[in-house]
Protein backbone atom coordinates (compact mmCIF):
# COMPACT_ATOMS: atom_id res chain seq x y z
CA UNK A 1 0.00 0.00 0.00
CA UNK A 2 1.39 3.44 -0.89
CA UNK A 3 2.54 5.56 2.03
CA UNK A 4 4.13 8.93 2.53
CA UNK A 5 7.85 8.21 2.64
CA UNK A 6 10.35 9.78 5.04
CA UNK A 7 13.24 12.01 4.07
CA UNK A 8 16.51 10.09 4.27
CA UNK A 9 19.28 11.86 6.20
CA UNK A 10 22.64 10.74 7.59
CA UNK A 11 20.94 9.92 10.90
CA UNK A 12 17.79 8.25 9.54
CA UNK A 13 19.12 6.20 6.63
CA UNK A 14 20.27 3.20 8.76
CA UNK A 15 16.77 3.00 10.27
CA UNK A 16 14.84 3.32 7.01
CA UNK A 17 17.13 1.12 4.91
CA UNK A 18 18.05 -1.60 7.43
CA UNK A 19 15.13 -3.66 6.23
CA UNK A 20 16.94 -4.28 2.95
CA UNK A 21 19.04 -6.72 4.99
CA UNK A 22 16.20 -7.79 7.30
CA UNK A 23 17.60 -5.70 10.17
CA UNK A 24 15.81 -3.23 12.43
CA UNK A 25 18.28 -0.56 13.52
CA UNK A 26 17.83 1.87 16.39
CA UNK A 27 20.35 4.36 17.68
CA UNK A 28 22.83 3.46 20.42
CA UNK A 29 25.03 5.75 22.52
CA UNK A 30 28.59 4.48 22.94
CA UNK A 31 29.09 6.71 26.00
CA UNK A 32 26.16 5.60 28.16
CA UNK A 33 24.87 2.56 26.20
CA UNK A 34 21.38 4.06 25.86
CA UNK A 35 19.21 2.75 23.00
CA UNK A 36 16.89 5.37 21.53
CA UNK A 37 14.47 6.24 18.76
CA UNK A 38 14.03 8.36 16.71
CA UNK A 39 17.57 8.66 15.36
CA UNK A 40 19.39 11.83 16.41
CA UNK A 41 22.94 13.22 16.28
CA UNK A 42 23.12 13.42 20.11
CA UNK A 43 22.12 10.98 22.83
CA UNK A 44 18.93 12.19 24.56
CA UNK A 45 20.21 10.82 27.89
CA UNK A 46 23.81 12.14 28.11
CA UNK A 47 24.14 14.46 25.05
CA UNK A 48 27.11 12.50 23.69
CA UNK A 49 27.73 12.69 19.97
CA UNK A 50 29.13 9.15 19.98
CA UNK A 51 25.96 7.60 18.63
CA UNK A 52 25.18 5.27 15.77
CA UNK A 53 22.85 2.61 14.46
CA UNK A 54 22.69 -0.76 16.19
CA UNK A 55 20.65 -3.81 15.12
CA UNK A 56 17.97 -5.04 17.53
CA UNK A 57 15.80 -8.16 17.59
CA UNK A 58 12.77 -6.62 15.92
CA UNK A 59 10.54 -8.13 18.60
CA UNK A 60 8.34 -6.25 20.99
CA UNK A 61 4.82 -5.76 22.25
CA UNK A 62 1.88 -3.48 21.56
CA UNK A 63 1.55 -0.88 24.32
CA UNK A 64 -1.17 1.24 22.69
CA UNK A 65 -3.15 1.17 19.46
CA UNK A 66 -6.09 2.55 17.55
CA UNK A 67 -8.03 1.16 14.63
CA UNK A 68 -8.37 3.76 11.90
CA UNK A 69 -11.54 3.65 9.80
CA UNK A 70 -11.02 7.00 8.04
CA UNK A 71 -9.67 6.82 4.48
CA UNK A 72 -7.04 9.56 4.78
CA UNK A 73 -5.16 8.38 1.69
CA UNK A 74 -7.07 7.00 -1.30
CA UNK A 75 -4.71 4.02 -1.79
CA UNK A 76 -4.45 3.05 1.90
CA UNK A 77 -7.27 0.58 2.60
CA UNK A 78 -9.20 0.84 5.85
CA UNK A 79 -9.46 -0.30 8.53
CA UNK A 80 -5.83 -0.37 9.64
CA UNK A 81 -4.07 -0.40 12.99
CA UNK A 82 -1.76 2.39 14.17
CA UNK A 83 0.17 1.19 17.21
CA UNK A 84 2.89 2.10 19.64
CA UNK A 85 5.27 -0.83 19.89
CA UNK A 86 7.80 -1.18 22.71
CA UNK A 87 10.87 -3.12 21.63
CA UNK A 88 12.08 -6.05 23.74
CA UNK A 89 15.56 -4.54 24.20
CA UNK A 90 14.55 -1.76 26.59
CA UNK A 91 11.50 -0.56 28.46
CA UNK A 92 10.47 2.76 26.95
CA UNK A 93 12.08 2.10 23.54
CA UNK A 94 8.94 2.76 21.53
CA UNK A 95 7.81 3.95 18.17
CA UNK A 96 4.65 4.41 16.14
CA UNK A 97 4.00 1.84 13.43
CA UNK A 98 1.27 -0.24 11.81
CA UNK A 99 0.23 -3.76 12.77
CA UNK A 100 -0.29 -5.82 9.61
CA UNK A 101 -1.03 -9.36 8.51
CA UNK A 102 -4.02 -10.20 10.67
CA UNK A 103 -7.50 -9.15 11.65
CA UNK A 104 -7.63 -5.67 13.15
CA UNK A 105 -9.93 -6.97 15.89
CA UNK A 106 -7.23 -9.38 17.08
CA UNK A 107 -4.79 -6.62 18.07
CA UNK A 108 -4.57 -6.08 21.84
CA UNK A 109 -2.40 -4.41 24.48
CA UNK A 110 0.52 -6.69 25.35
CA UNK A 111 0.32 -8.52 22.01
CA UNK A 112 3.75 -9.92 21.06
CA UNK A 113 4.86 -8.64 17.66
CA UNK A 114 7.82 -8.90 15.32
CA UNK A 115 9.04 -6.61 12.57
CA UNK A 116 8.01 -7.16 8.96
CA UNK A 117 9.51 -4.84 6.38
CA UNK A 118 7.63 -3.33 3.46
CA UNK A 119 9.77 -1.86 0.69
CA UNK A 120 8.65 1.30 -1.06
CA UNK A 121 11.23 2.84 -3.37
CA UNK A 122 14.51 3.07 -1.38
CA UNK A 123 12.79 2.81 2.03
CA UNK A 124 12.00 -0.36 4.01
CA UNK A 125 9.14 0.52 6.35
CA UNK A 126 9.30 -1.37 9.66
CA UNK A 127 5.77 -2.63 10.18
CA UNK A 128 4.85 -5.25 12.76
CA UNK A 129 2.85 -8.46 12.76
CA UNK A 130 1.74 -10.90 15.47
CA UNK A 131 4.62 -13.03 16.73
CA UNK A 132 3.29 -16.60 16.97
CA UNK A 133 6.51 -17.77 18.67
CA UNK A 134 5.77 -15.73 21.80
CA UNK A 135 2.76 -15.65 24.10
CA UNK A 136 1.22 -12.44 25.42
CA UNK A 137 2.77 -10.93 28.55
Amino acid sequence: MPRKLPLLTAETTPFWQGGEHGVLNVYHCDACRHLFHPPAPLCPRCASSYVGAKPVSGRGKVVSFTINHQAWLPDLPVPYVVAIVELAEREGLRFVTNIVGGEVGDVHIGMPVRVKFEQQEDVWLPLFEADPERSAT
